[in-house]
């Protein structure tokens, strides 16, 4: 199960890493699309890569990628629901869907294996 909560932080931190770093420019092109300010926009970003950040350092501190893939998850369910909001096609939706997922799995699998009730 840890090997699985390492897989899930290292996945989700290189899709946030990907996405608001080499894809970039889709991203503006996102927000001023769904008519969302700039600051917003990088406010998010510094956001998700504090998230993403987080979720790194918490291979070796277990609360760090608790905290980490809670504020991943929250950024990713907001996400989703602009998306519903602005009546995007499912598939728009996926990856901010499948992070959700993942990052909401890795603070449970980090909690679980390391803060045992």
């Amino acid at each position: 199960m840890h090997g699985l909560a390492i897989f899930l932080q290292a996945f989700v931190a290189a899709s946030i890493f990907f996405v608001w770093g080499v894809r970039h420019s889709n991203i503006a092109e996102e927000f001023k699309q769904y008519k969302l300010p700039n600051w917003l926009r990088d406010f998010v970003a510094i956001l998700k890569v504090t998230g993403a950040i987080l979720l790194l350092v918490g291979i070796n501190r277990p609360r760090a990628a608790i905290f980490g893939g809670l504020m991943i998850a929250v950024l990713m369910a907001a996400a989703v629901f602009t998306h519903l909001r602005v009546k995007n096609p499912p598939f728009k939706m996926l990856l901010a869907a499948t992070l959700l997922a993942c990052s909401l799995a890795a603070a449970y699998l980090n909690y679980h294996l390391n803060f045992p009730m």
